[in-house]
């Protein structure tokens, strides 16, 4: 769980300077929401940051993203199949 909880903590972190939603996985309805961020930063547009990333960046991302999105499917199946990027590749 290093991974998801990296990504929550790094989301929590940068939503915090903007007084934004803090993520957890504790509830159903938190992890749904972890997954559709998950959806979005795995997106084409949000992961190369509109084609202005390095390959080596970005491959990065998708890795780390991945696997959090991954150890998300195994705590939460269900939650997790909000995250069409991890099962479509689109």
């Amino acid at each position: 769980m290093q991974a998801l909880q990296a990504y929550i903590d790094q989301k929590n972190r940068w939503n915090a300077i903007f007084k934004g939603e803090q993520f957890e996985i504790k509830t159903a309805k938190g992890r749904q929401r972890v997954a559709q961020a998950l959806d979005a930063d795995l997106s084409p547009e949000n992961l190369t940051c509109d084609g202005e990333l390095p390959a080596s960046q970005v491959r990065a991302r998708h890795a780390s993203l991945t696997k959090a999105a991954l150890e998300l499917n195994k705590l939460d199946p269900v939650a997790a199949k909000a995250i069409y990027e991890l099962y479509t590749g689109e």
